[in-house]
């Protein structure tokens, strides 16, 4: 399975210079967040796979006028040909947003997903939008990362946790890739490719999609 995750910046080869099939080959889109709900939903109409979004600090707007045609995987596991997905958006609290957590409010959220993670037997890939603590976080409150997900890592050993928040273009580390025990960390900035390995293979070009916690509620 061919995934492409997106994050904080839109990148202009799918957007601004976009050509006709170049997402074609992709079978399900990840969202880390902080994006355009339009940019979303181009990805979307475009690709014609699975879009899957978390939300970012910012994503306040999503309120009003949410990606369409897209699915919110906030604190929901979602199962794609075998491959389970889980959603964590939102980043430290530092101003009041809605999208904002302390930690102790991040390890309820995670708290509330055992039963789901247990029944599924755990989970392949962790979507947020904040990064882990001490794995390539930042210094400043606002870009701390979340000690609940390196106990979530320390538990379930994910192949993969993708997140955003943390801009390649300030100047900071710019290592997209760190090694945390059994789980590769990736910052999703802009964009970046995936090969998964299907867990389960259909006898048709469709996905199968599995919801544990129940599937994200259409918009009003």
């Amino acid at each position: 399975m061919k995934i492409l995750a997106v994050s904080d910046e839109p990148s202009p080869a799918l957007w601004d210079y976009y050509k006709e099939g170049c997402l074609k080959d992709y079978d399900l889109i990840l969202s880390c967040g902080d994006l355009k709900g339009e940019y979303l939903s181009f990805l979307v109409t475009m690709a014609r796979c699975p879009v899957f979004y978390v939300h970012g600090n910012h994503d306040t707007s999503y309120d009003r006028k949410p990606p369409l045609g897209c699915d919110c995987i906030e604190d929901k596991l979602v199962e794609v040909n075998g491959v389970k997905i889980l959603g964590l958006g939102g980043s430290r609290k530092y101003g009041g947003g809605k999208h904002q957590y302390s930690e102790k409010e991040m390890q309820k959220r995670i708290r509330r997903l055992r039963f789901a993670l247990w029944r599924a037997g755990g989970v392949d890939i962790v979507v947020t939008h904040a990064p882990v603590a001490g794995v390539g976080d930042g210094e400043d409150i606002a870009h701390k990362g979340f000690e609940a997900f390196r106990e979530l890592l320390d538990k379930y050993h994910p192949q993969y946790l993708l997140h955003g928040h943390m801009h390649l273009c300030y100047g900071q580390d710019k290592t997209r890739q760190r090694q945390y025990g059994q789980t590769t960390v990736i910052n999703a900035d802009g964009k970046i490719v995936l090969d998964v390995e299907d867990k389960i293979f259909p006898k048709n070009s469709h996905l199968m999609i599995r919801w544990h916690n129940g599937a994200p509620k259409l918009p009003d």
